[in-house]
């Protein structure tokens, strides 16, 4: 395990060693969408939208340009799954009242950064990857955690606003458990590479790497609500059809804090300027558009071989078989028990109030 600790920004520079850097990198590394699409004057607008009583119009600014393909292929939202979505937070409202009251009383209180480094530690103890990633600890993040490949080291950055004891398990086991694991299993076979991926004629690793991860965040909970994917999917949507404000304001139906709300808002606004017109970054709907995916076809897939293969679809498991090459991959320890994990998939279904009959109807 290797650990970057201290503050955010230490007196002996950001690559000190010892020193917890700052999140968002500069420069090419800055790879992933959630950094590279984090708006430079985030503070400033918050406190103007906030001043104004959440009237005001936020006008983002971003470091660099922006990656027009990406956004391109991020502006529409799609409503297949909203009924879904909308039911899946209605029962999380029914059962505790309010998101912030489930929040509390099924996620705990947010741990000291001692009890998260003891945590990770136990946790990649758990994988058998001591030594693999280095973690960092953040508060600039607008995800609860990152993974991602910096410097060649694979870097685990970990939103401390986010680490509630009693779900910070679920987030190693998607970053960690899932993300990770399934990049060392990809890097074995032979479609590693782009053009490997082209030779075999490999479909996206999503929706499925993102549902997969979805659903392994929730794994063993006593009430595995599939809530965040549910609010990612519905506000992306709908920002789609609203200005920043409007969205702020209709998403309080589901969230009633108005410093989440914001989060999410500024999540679903990612690589937009001004605010006030209507426009989305629809790549949070992975994550609820993976989860059903993933349930519909539960009882066909083989799990431990669709970890095996690497980043790839479950589609494309039964075509890969003959060609994977298995001899040094690994299979994350919660799913060694193939009986119990799908015992937790339809667990899963049934506190969500989806059904077979219902997923089939939606996916053919």
């Amino acid at each position: 395990l290797v650990l970057s600790r201290g503050p955010l920004s230490s007196p002996r520079g950001p690559g000190a060693p010892g020193a917890l850097r700052p999140a968002t990198p500069t420069g090419p590394r800055a790879t992933c969408l959630l950094v590279a699409l984090r708006p430079v004057n985030i503070e400033h607008e918050r406190e103007a939208f906030f001043q104004s009583g959440f009237q005001y119009e936020p006008q983002f600014e971003y470091a660099e340009p922006q990656p027009t393909s990406v956004l391109e292929k991020y502006c529409e939202g799609s409503g297949q799954f909203l009924s879904q979505a909308v039911r899946i937070m209605q029962c999380v409202l029914q059962k505790y009242g309010s998101y912030e009251s489930f929040e509390v009383a099924t996620g705990g209180s947010i741990l000291p950064k001692s009890r998260v480094w003891s945590a990770v530690r136990k946790y990649l103890q758990k994988e058998g990857c001591v030594g693999e990633v280095v973690v960092r600890l953040s508060e600039e993040l607008l995800s609860q955690a990152v993974m991602m490949v910096e410097s060649c080291r694979p870097t685990l950055t970990i939103n401390l606003a986010g680490a509630r004891q009693h779900w910070l398990e679920g987030m190693l086991r998607h970053e960690i458990g899932t993300h990770y694991i399934r990049g060392v299993n990809n890097s074995q076979q032979p479609w590693h590479s782009a053009a490997g991926r082209k030779q075999f004629g490999l479909k996206p690793a999503n929706p499925t790497e993102e549902g997969l991860a979805s659903l392994h965040s929730v794994l063993f909970r006593r009430h595995p609500f599939l809530w965040r994917a549910a609010l990612l999917y519905f506000t992306v949507y709908h920002a789609g059809h609203m200005s920043f404000s409007q969205l702020f304001g209709h998403i309080s139906q589901f969230v009633h804090d108005p410093a989440v709300r914001w989060e999410y808002c500024v999540r679903a606004k990612r690589g937009q300027t001004d605010t006030s017109r209507p426009g989305c970054f629809s790549k949070d709907q992975v994550y609820l558009d993976g989860i059903l995916r993933i349930l519909r076809h539960r009882r066909t897939i083989d799990f431990k071989m669709l970890v095996s293969l690497g980043k790839v679809s479950y589609e494309d498991v039964e075509h890969l078989r003959k060609f994977a090459v298995l001899g040094k991959t690994r299979i994350p320890h919660f799913m060694e028990d193939q009986e119990r994990y799908l015992q937790q998939l339809d667990h899963i279904v049934s506190v969500n109030e989806l059904s077979d009959e219902e997923l089939c109807q939606l996916l053919p």
